[in-house]
């Protein structure tokens, strides 16, 4: 008498095609990343000798260039909108801190209007990044 839970098909599945299709698909990934442009503004960073490092998890950025051009989320932005579009993006976000990104030639009285709106608009606070000599 023989049971049907004795009898099994001892083949095992050939992984030779899946790992070759793993290895093409590393190394599609490794070359095209590597051709990857970040797209950013150039701008160039204050220095600072007693910066600290920032956790910028849902921060929202606001970047000024030394053209003195405001963006937000990389759209241009206004000065007279500033404080509206501002608050716009806080609205929703648990996280109400503010990262600024200026250039080092960009001027301080556009930097203090992004200070003034972000405190009008509700910013809990707000972080210049620089950089370490």
């Amino acid at each position: 008498m023989e049971f049907e839970g004795l009898q099994r098909n001892r083949k095992i599945p050939s992984l030779t095609p899946l790992i070759d299709i793993v290895f093409l698909l590393l190394v599609f990934f490794m070359l095209t990343a590597h051709f990857v442009k970040d797209e950013a503004l150039d701008i160039s960073l204050p220095e600072a000798d007693s910066s600290t490092a920032i956790e910028d998890e849902g921060a929202l950025e606001i970047v000024l260039d030394n053209q003195g051009h405001i963006l937000i989320d990389k759209k241009h932005v206004a000065a007279n909108e500033l404080e509206k579009v501002i608050q716009q993006q806080l609205h929703n976000r648990r996280n109400k801190q503010i990262i600024l990104r200026g250039d080092k030639i960009a001027q301080l009285g556009l930097t203090v209007s992004v200070m003034d709106a972000a405190r009008k608009a509700g910013a809990t606070s707000l972080d210049i990044v620089t950089q370490k000599p």
